[in-house]
C-alpha cells in the first residue's frame, strides 16, 4: 500500500489522522509520515485498514447503520511469522519473547477472550484450489485451546488447527479424528500430495483453532 492509497482509504472512512493512529495503535505522527510517503506503511497497518473499510463497505451495502469508529476496540495480537517460527516453537512459554514479537491489529469483532496468537502460513500443503485453502503467506488468527479441554473431543467438525508439535514445528492442518481414549488426533491436508499423518497429543505444546483469515487483494 502507498501513501495515496492510505490516505485515500482514510478519507472513505471519515476519520482524522489521530482516529485512525488510535485506532491502529501508533502515534499521530507515524500516520503523518506514512501520508506524506516519508515512511513505509507496514503490511499489518495495510490489512486493517483494508478490514477496516471493507467491513464499512458491507454494512453499508446491507442497510445497516454506518460504522461508527470512535469506540473502536483493538485488541493487537502477536505474529509468528515465517522467520520467527522456529524461534516461537522454543519461546512460546516466555512472555518477553511473545512481547518482542510484531503485533496485527483485530478489531472488536473478535472475542476478547483467550489466549490469541496469529501465524504466517508456510508452503502449500493447506491449498487445493478451494475456497477453504490457507495459501502461503496469508495471516491466520488462532485462539489458544487450553490443555484440559484436550482430554475432551475436540471440536474438529467447525474448527481447523495450528499444531504446535514439539518436533515437527508450526502445522496448519484440518483434525478429522480425534481418539480420546489414546490422545491421537489425526491431521489431514487440503492438498491431496500430503498423507494424513497421527499425533499423539503429549507432543504437542499448544493447539490453536484458527478464527479468520488475512489474505492480500491481489491473491485469490
Amino acid at each position: 500500500m502507498n501513501y495515496l492509497e492510505f490516505k485515500e482509504i482514510r478519507k472513505k472512512l471519515k476519520m482524522k489522522q489521530a482516529d485512525i493512529a488510535k485506532s491502529i495503535g501508533v502515534g499521530t505522527r507515524a500516520v503523518q509520515y506514512w501520508e506524506k510517503g516519508e515512511r513505509k506503511i507496514p503490511e499489518t497497518t495495510a490489512y486493517f485498514v483494508n478490514n477496516l473499510l471493507e467491513e464499512q463497505q458491507n454494512k453499508l451495502d446491507t442497510g445497516a447503520s454506518p460504522v461508527v469508529f470512535s469506540d473502536l476496540k483493538v485488541m493487537n495480537v502477536p505474529l509468528a511469522n515465517q522467520y520467527a517460527q522456529a524461534g516461537y516453537l522454543h519461546n512460546f512459554a516466555d512472555e518477553e519473547y511473545i512481547e518482542s514479537l510484531p503485533t496485527i491489529p483485530f478489531t472488536d469483532d473478535v472475542e476478547h477472550r483467550g489466549e490469541y496468537m496469529c501465524f504466517e502460513v508456510k508452503g502449500d500443503s493447506m491449498d487445493n484450489g478451494s475456497y477453504e485453502s490457507y495459501l502461503e503467506g496469508d495471516i491466520i488468527l488462532c485462539r489458544n485451546i487450553r490443555q484440559d479441554y484436550w482430554m475432551s473431543k475436540l471440536h474438529y467438525d467447525k474448527w481447523d488447527f495450528v499444531v504446535v508439535h514439539k518436533e515437527k514445528g508450526i502445522l496448519v492442518k484440518r483434525i478429522i479424528n480425534h481418539d480420546v481414549e489414546k490422545g491421537i488426533i489425526t491431521l489431514h491436508s487440503l492438498n491431496e500430495y500430503y498423507d494424513d499423518i497421527e499425533v499423539h497429543l503429549r507432543d504437542v505444546a499448544k493447539l490453536f483453532n484458527i478464527i479468520s483469515t488475512r489474505r492480500k487483494n491481489n491473491r485469490r
